[in-house]
């Protein structure tokens, strides 16, 4: 990344040059237009033949148009294939007459002040106004609807309301939390505000002194994200701030000063690709609507880099690469993706749309496997940012099925067990992870579980909103698939942030143990455990096992001297008229799947909110106890679990009728030609074999080719004896959790 810093400067000196002469933009008020060619270079200065408005809108319409993301003079060209691809035109009139109902253009900046109706404007409109996202609505409403003049009026009286504002000091601070400058909402605005006047420079109603008043604004508000992040803040919010920085550095480089911009700009990007893209390509806050809104952040910069010719340091390309990589990796078999934390693009969706974020990643690498995801557009709001060329490349998109089998994210804690890529196939992601920086977008689901079959998130999680009155239940446990003690949830010290958006955060959280990880052709395995109890005196452990081609095993288990009451919440509609140990959820294409307890458990109660629903299965009054819990999909009422069958038979898998002869408390087995699962087992015998553990523990153990296969599938290191009928030659290893001891049984 260092590289990347020597390149930007020397590319900085190269484009502006070194000036002395020229005056220093101020960061606090709104340049004259008049006084506009004081703070250009000196090489530009002397470009321009006639000093004035008109000489100086011309020049920069000519500029834009060879800097931009495409030539504005294309605009007719492409927006009657932007209404047939995106069909919104209606959904941008619903926006823009929405917000042309609520705000004068004229409108006020600092709170308390009201809508046009009388009602208040409360923080979390203000910080959408701030945004000035709807200001596109309007824009394109404009040339959607009889291309009224007053639209084109209303955007150009806006801007200015806030350039009065600033010179007034009457506009919110970011010390409150929802600061109109603050870099987040002041590097959106920058981003709309240049994609509306790119559209505008067209149109005669948008005179030469309406399009310096915007550049004079524009270059106010890169001064003022300059000045203010002069040094690294973790997040999102300096991120999107410093990538609008770096798009005005680049378009506006004819003003002294601006080399400067670009570099802190880039300077500060590269921190955060370092800093908050993990090692494992995951962006640091466990979010797919982060790590989409992250690649965004990027791209603007390194689309518009590259079409001016500005190299970029091909580790800065990698680490953009690799994060359409990761959305790869964690996508659903139907191509979509779990939700993980504060995904928040369609509250309660129960899946991630990343054919968006997946199409631009195909349209900057041309990669199959990200083509495999994309569709025929990018999110509608990226494609004003995409070149002609590129738009055109959206016609013919190469597809390749990826290959990625189970994989984790070590450093972001997510672990995913998939068994392959067909539409219904299985795959099941578990979260194990806290972030060491920032917890804020982070739910209470350590450990929990979400799963996809038969193209069904059956065991789902859902999307969530800040400004929704229940935000705060639907990041915590009782929406989520984990383990709970009494009446604890992980979630705890909720506080909201002072801004009044109504975002806001778990100030404890638990902490995770990753025990042990490991695929192999039989099964996949993840055990881990957390502190969330231990304010309760309980400890706490959950295993996951995906039986290849099969179904899954969890098992919870809760360690006390006191008694409590433990319990697993499950996500979705089930029913239970075969009581708590086996639980159903069904799909209208008949498939669904079963939820069976394979030790007994007291009771079952099924509670939503929102259209959602949960059912919390429970054992009471237990100092220790596991849940072994099998998770199996179905397609077809005739592949069902057989609720009335004495014997369980799962997929093959016979439990409690093993060969073996078991000993232990709680016992538990499921038997198939190739090999046996234990669990709460001490000592296992055949005719010719023993094998024993002092304490309990869970195996699988499998005799093949003249072999013994015993793999620890358990959360504690155990030392296992194996003995043949001539004790003397009984062997002794000691096993971590996930280790496979292979023996030879001919020399037993």
């Amino acid at each position: 990344m260092r590289r990347l810093v020597i390149l930007v400067m020397f590319f900085a000196i190269a484009f502006f040059g070194v000036e002395s002469t020229a005056q220093t933009i101020p960061e606090n008020s709104v340049i004259p237009i008049e006084n506009l060619t004081d703070y250009l270079s000196k090489s530009v200065r002397k470009e321009l033949k006639e000093p004035g408005s008109k000489s100086l809108a011309k020049y920069f319409r000519e500029k834009f148009s060879e800097r931009f993301f495409y030539d504005y003079q294309t605009f007719y060209d492409r927006l009657p294939h932007y209404n047939s691809l995106y069909e919104n035109s209606e959904e941008h009139q619903i926006r823009a007459l929405d917000h042309l109902r609520k705000y004068a253009d004229s409108t006020q900046w600092l709170l308390p002040f009201n809508y046009l109706n009388g009602e208040p404007v409360n923080a979390y409109a203000l910080r959408h106004l701030a945004r000035q996202h709807k200001m596109v609505d309007i824009a394109l409403h404009y040339f959607n609807g009889d291309k009224n003049p007053k639209h084109i009026q209303y955007f150009e009286n806006q801007m200015r309301s806030l350039n009065a504002a600033l010179h007034a000091d009457a506009y919110e601070k970011i010390e409150d939390g929802n600061g109109v400058f603050e870099a987040f909402r002041s590097g959106y605005r920058i981003l709309n505000w240049l994609w509306i006047h790119n559209m505008f420079l067209n149109e005669a109603e948008y005179s030469d002194e309406d399009q310096l008043v915007t550049l004079a604004t524009l270059l106010q508000h890169g001064q003022h994200l300059y000045e203010r992040n002069g040094q690294f803040r973790s997040g999102n919010h300096q991120t999107r701030g410093v990538s609008a920085l770096a798009m005005l550095a680049i378009l506006l480089r004819d003003f002294a000063g601006t080399d400067l911009w670009l570099e802190r700009a880039m300077r500060r990007l590269s921190e955060h690709l370092d800093k908050e893209i993990n090692a494992d390509g995951f962006q640091f806050e466990r979010s797919v609507h982060y790590h989409m809104s992250d690649i965004n952040n990027y791209f603007y910069v390194y689309q518009l880099a590259k079409l001016n010719s500005i190299e970029v340091d091909k580790a800065w390309e990698e680490k953009l690469k690799g994060l359409f990589t990761t959305l790869v990796k964690v996508a659903y078999p139907d191509r979509s993706a779990p939700v993980l934390q504060d995904d928040t693009d369609i509250p309660w969706a129960e899946t991630n749309d990343i054919s968006g974020a997946m199409t631009l990643g195909y349209l900057l690498f041309e990669d199959p496997a990200f083509g495999y995801f994309a569709s025929d557009k990018v999110d509608d709001r990226v494609y004003w940012f995409l070149s002609n060329d590129q738009v055109k490349l959206l016609e013919n998109n190469k597809q390749r099925q990826p290959t990625y089998g189970s994989l984790s994210f070590e450093d972001t804690g997510y672990f995913i067990m998939r068994e392959g890529w067909d539409s219904d196939d299985k795959m099941m992601i578990i979260s194990a992870g806290l972030d060491d920086k920032k917890t804020d977008h982070q739910h209470g689901d350590m450990l929990g579980i979400q799963a996809m079959a038969n193209g069904h998130a059956i065991l789902p999680n859902y999307q969530v909103r800040y400004s929704l009155k229940d935000f705060d239940q639907f990041k915590n446990s009782m929406v989520k698939n984990v383990a709970l003690v009494d009446h604890e949830l992980q979630g705890k010290e909720w506080t909201s942030n002072q801004g009044g958006s109504g975002f806001g955060k778990f100030r404890n959280l638990p902490n995770p143990e990753v025990i042990t990880w490991e695929v192999n052709d039989d099964f996949d395995l993840f055990a881990g455990r957390h502190n969330g109890f231990e304010n309760v005196g309980v400890e706490y452990t959950r295993q996951v096992i995906f039986v290849k081609n099969g179904f899954w095993m969890v098992k919870d288990g809760f360690k006390s001297a006191d008694a409590h009451d433990y319990k697993q919440v499950w996500q979705g509609h089930y029913t239970d008229e075969n009581g708590p140990n086996l639980l159903r959820a069904t799909t209208p294409d008949a498939s669904g799947h079963d939820i069976l307890q394979l030790i007994q458990t007291d009771s079952v109660y099924s509670a939503g909110a929102r259209g959602k629903h949960w059912s919390v299965v429970s054992k009471s009054d237990q100092a220790d106890f596991s849940f072994l819990t099998i998770i199996y999909p179905f397609r077809g009422y005739e592949n069902r679990l057989d609720e009335a069958a004495e014997e369980k038979i799962i997929q093959g898998w016979a439990v409690n009728q093993s060969e073996w002869e078991i000993a232990g408390g709680n016992t538990v087995s499921l038997s198939a030609d190739n090999g046996t699962f234990v669990f709460n087992v001490k000592e296992l015998k055949s005719q010719n074999l023993t094998i024993q553990s002092p304490e309990e523990t869970d195996l699988f153990i499998k005799i093949q080719d003249k072999q013994l296969f015993i793999h620890s599938i358990g959360t504690q290191q155990q030392t296992l004896t194996v003995m043949p009928k001539d004790v003397s030659r009984r062997t002794t290893k000691t096993l971590k959790p996930g280790e496979l001891w292979v023996l030879d049984i001919h020399t037993q």
